[in-house]
């Protein structure tokens, strides 16, 4: 008899393996469940649609503030930014 060498040794260091990316996977698991995700919930597409809307209506601002657009430009900008938003 060969207590603790063999087919059995090989196993258990396998299936520690196996439990603790288990247990890795299931923080990770709970960390993205709490960390607001799930605020937003099964309209995530427009919210990030309207969140990159407003990031364009900011780079507009910031280059009619510089002066590299006019305010035709920036007029006619804004206007076809509204029409997205629909």
């Amino acid at each position: 008899m060969m207590w603790g060498y063999g087919w059995d040794m090989g196993w258990s260091w396998l299936l520690g393996l196996v439990v603790l990316i288990g247990i890795v996977l299931l923080v990770i698991l709970t960390v993205r469940i709490f960390s607001g995700r799930s605020n937003q919930g099964n309209d995530s597409g427009s919210t990030q649609m309207s969140t990159s809307l407003s990031s364009a209506r900011q780079i507009l601002d910031e280059r009619y503030a510089r002066g590299e657009l006019t305010s035709e430009q920036y007029r006619e900008q804004i206007q076809i930014l509204g029409e997205f938003r629909r």
